[in-house]
């Protein structure tokens, strides 16, 4: 297909009733009403919410230029004099960003569909996020930000638990933060290794002088032959430790030593799932013969096994909740721990509040990473025994960040006040409707459309990575911010007012 062919056809997508519906979801005028005289009917308080909310979102997107825009270019070659911008699409100006839409430089609003980087949970310049970044509480947190290891504020305590530890997984109790999802990870798995350390020296034992010796060389006993397992196509991140168990790209790893670290097959399934079960029992239960295997005959201990609810940069790869449910007993099984990667599906976008959620374990996992949405970071746990037993073993200079921890709180108390799960569930359902429709009318165009039943966690396969590529650009040509993933697929990851809209419209 040449190349006009492809803009032809992305043209199509564009103009097509799911980018109609994107733009026409924020155009209610509930969000663009005065507040009615009586906000005692759900729909006038759905009135009087939205208007406090965005009252000066557009309408639609509006384009000055062509994408990029002049001005973006030019900012772009004057800041990569001194700051990389290999990877950036364009400058923003937040300023002028409002709820659903973002503002370039050249003051062209598109519709963030992605959410930056899934990254975004309530819009922007949510009137509650600036209310409470105005507080003295904000204030205090970042003119003295303390060192929270060692100087933790008095108010900590309060913090985690009315915002963080109040979102908590089901059966973990505890929190540690740290400061992005990569991080998160890696804390994830020094806890790990720590942990069946001490398993194995037992809890009496100290450190022995050859462990104290042999440590300063990067060498067995001190630097033990231990591994984190991951599966294909994975993404933890691009710190070492994560880096090692990142499987999506080889971009991301280019250069960069790694450990020596096991990775299990993930399932390849058919979509919709609903439609190929047998199949996708089948591939399952291979990759689950394949995992027991290595994890009978690698060379060096498994402290964990880390994994994705859904392998979202590597492709948005899903697997049942029968996979999950036998990769938890197989770490039980095997005394291995259980670390769910919930950088990217965490924070209401799959449905529930947690995409492990959908999987109904029968015991919790032993670690839940998050970051994202959520802004602050770090990872949940319950067992005692997963809690270093020295200081300055899980540490660093911040440990986290209270201002974080505040807006984390805001969105935690937002997601509930608003009903922002279901509506997610509602939403997404709508979107996935109206997305199999097209796929059946362009069927060269898109393909394996996938995240039914998982909230607005949706993404389908454009039929090359030159044709995915195309139509991103076009899309952002047409005022709408999307994303992509895996080699040549598009994902969806649309923020909070974009659902509370939507969902009004649909009668919520």
């Amino acid at each position: 297909m040449g190349m006009s062919s492809l803009r032809q056809a992305s043209r199509v997508l564009v103009r097509s009733r799911v980018a109609r519906t994107l733009t026409r979801s924020t155009t209610t005028s509930a969000f663009h009403s005065t507040p009615p005289a009586d906000p005692t009917s759900s729909a006038d308080a759905s009135q009087s919410l939205a208007a406090h909310y965005f009252p000066t979102e557009p309408d639609m997107p509006r384009l000055m230029t062509s994408f990029p825009g002049s001005k973006s270019v030019e900012m772009l070659n004057s800041l990569d004099k001194v700051y990389d911008t290999q990877a950036a699409y364009m400058v923003c100006d937040y300023q002028n960003s409002v709820g659903n839409y973002i503002c370039d430089a050249d003051q062209n609003i598109y519709l963030d569909v992605y959410a930056q980087i899934a990254s975004i949970p309530l819009g922007y310049n949510n009137p509650v996020l600036m209310t409470v970044a105005q507080s003295p509480e904000m204030i205090d947190a970042i003119v003295n930000r303390p060192a929270l290891g060692n100087f933790p504020s008095t108010r900590w305590e309060q913090i985690l638990r009315e915002g963080i530890l109040s979102a908590a997984p089901k059966g973990l109790d505890k929190v540690w933060t740290s400061m992005t999802g990569s991080d998160a990870n890696e804390c994830a798995y020094k806890a790990a290794f720590m942990y069946h350390r001490a398993k194995q020296r037992g809890k009496t034992s100290g450190f022995s002088d050859l462990e104290r010796q042999t440590t300063m060389e990067n060498a067995s006993p001190g630097s033990p032959d231990l591994a984190i397992l991951s599966f294909d196509k994975a993404f933890h991140g691009r710190l070492f430790g994560s880096l090692s168990t990142t499987r999506s790209n080889p971009i991301h790893k280019l250069d960069i030593p790694a450990f020596k670290w096991p990775k299990a097959p993930f399932p390849a399934l058919k979509y919709p799932l609903d439609q190929h079960e047998a199949e996708n029992r089948a591939e399952e239960d291979r990759c689950l013969t394949a995992l027991e295997t290595i994890l009978h005959e690698w060379e060096s201990r498994i402290s964990a096994v880390v994994v994705e609810p859904i392998q979202a940069e590597g492709g948005d790869n899903h697997a049942t909740p029968y996979f999950f449910q036998q990769l938890r007993a197989l770490t039980k099984l095997h005394g291995i721990l259980l670390i769910v990667d919930e950088v990217q599906t965490g924070v209401a976008a799959t449905g529930m509040f947690w995409a492990h959620e959908h999987w109904n374990l029968d015991t919790p996992p032993d670690m839940v990473t998050f970051s994202k949405k959520f802004q602050a970071a770090g990872y949940y746990y319950a067992n005692d025994d997963l809690r270093p037993n020295l200081p300055f073993r899980q540490f660093n200079t911040w440990c986290g960040d209270p201002s974080k921890a505040i807006i984390a709180r805001e969105i935690v108390k937002e997601i509930r006040a608003h009903d922002l799960i279901t509506r997610t569930r509602q939403v997404g359902d709508y979107l996935y409707e109206h997305l199999a429709e097209l796929q059946s009318r362009f069927p060269h165009l898109m393909q394996n459309l996938r995240g039914k039943d998982r909230g607005t966690f949706i993404a389908w396969d454009a039929t090359d990575s030159q044709t995915r590529n195309t139509l991103l650009k076009d899309m952002k040509g047409a005022g709408i911010n999307i994303g992509g993933c895996g080699a040549h697929s598009v994902r969806m990851r649309p923020g909070m007012p974009f659902v509370y809209q939507l969902s009004t419209m649909l009668d919520y």
